[in-house]
């Protein structure tokens, strides 16, 4: 029997990309409940980015409730939990607080199965869909078994964006403000930094067109010791470290476009709607087909074939990224620039 639900917790404690992949589900678990009120925990580094959306009431930091988190369910009047991740100590908490729904995949983890009574079942190494597509699967509690298509997807992002004077001041004196999102934390394959360095010159001829570096404090340091020749380019300026993730967020949808490998500031731009490509290699599981920028002005390049071992290999980069060349990613860039002048 479907469940029906007053005030439901989506818990997604992870990283950036996890979470914009999962609002996609959560503004359809807002048309299953249209009175409901929906909470999302996540920690508090990414909490300004999810007070963006509309489709969530209430954002609750992890930070806030880590040392009692039952005892924060108790007192809640929360009717449903949704754990899009696995989580033991969340998962016990709402046990022992009586949540009279759990919602969780019982194939991830053997706690699922003990502490969740409204348990989903599906398999992530064997499945076709797209990561935010694999999410609308812990919806079939209340009867919704309907998974968008990828061109469905972006319809169901829901943001409200503040323009912010002092970024906009940044960025008034270029016509075209290109983010460049070098790094990944470690998530994917990176487009290598000499393939940066070479479209900052490829770009430099067009003096009304400025890159933006994007990225942690660490990524930065980074950039210092292995980019110099990205940095030294004078239509480059580093940001990294300088902004929170809600500054990153407007910062990225007040700019004209941004570039970067499968990292969750990709699936960021693409989300609200701003021009984005996704580099990617072919190989499970980092291809595209699991973790493609979706958005209404998004686009991926990704070769056609895997380089050789390139799912065994552990570098940051591989023949299947260098093979992804400056010049073609120019041409993407140009067609940027020629749509925002012709708007």
């Amino acid at each position: 029997m479907a469940i029906r639900s007053n005030h439901i917790l989506v818990s997604r404690t992870d990283n950036i990309g996890d979470i914009v992949l999962t609002l996609p589900m959560v503004a359809r678990l807002r048309q299953l409940n249209p009175t409901a009120k929906i909470s999302f925990l996540c920690r508090a580094y990414a909490a300004p980015l999810v007070r963006f959306c509309t489709d969530i009431d209430e954002v609750i930091e992890l930070e806030s409730i880590a040392s009692d988190p039952a005892g924060f369910l108790k007192k809640s009047g929360i009717d449903t939990v949704i754990l899009a991740q696995p989580d033991r100590k969340l998962a016990l908490a709402a046990f022992r607080a009586g949540v009279r729904h759990r919602i969780g995949n019982a194939r991830q983890k053997l706690y699922l199965l003990f502490y969740c009574n409204r348990r989903v079942r599906f398999s992530k190494r064997t499945t076709e869909d797209h990561e935010a597509q694999i999410n609308f699967r812990f919806l079939s509690p209340y009867g919704s078994r309907d998974i968008p298509t990828r061109e469905e997807i972006p319809g169901l992002y829901h943001f409200d964006i503040p323009v912010d004077k002092a970024i906009a001041d940044m960025q008034a004196p270029y016509a075209f403000n290109l983010v460049l999102h070098t790094k990944s934390n470690g998530h994917g394959r990176e487009w290598p930094i000499e393939h940066y360095a070479a479209l900052a010159e490829l770009l430099s001829a067009r003096r009304d067109v400025h890159l933006w570096l994007s990225g942690s404090a660490k990524e930065g340091e980074w950039l210092k010791a292995n980019g110099g020749a990205l940095l030294a380019k004078p239509n480059v300026t580093s940001l990294c470290g300088t902004q929170t993730l809600g500054q990153l967020t407007t910062f990225i949808h007040q700019a004209d476009g941004l570039i970067a490998s499968g990292t969750g500031p990709l699936h960021l731009s693409a989300a609200i709607g701003q021009r984005t490509l996704g580099l990617f290699p072919p190989t499970r599981p980092m291809h595209p087909g699991r973790w493609a920028a979706l958005g209404e002005r998004a686009q991926n390049l990704v070769r056609d074939k895997s380089c050789r071992d390139c799912e065994k290999l552990d570098t940051i980069s591989c023949d299947c990224m260098y093979q992804l060349s400056p010049q073609s990613v120019l041409e993407i860039v140009e067609g940027w620039i020629r749509d925002k002048s012709a708007r």
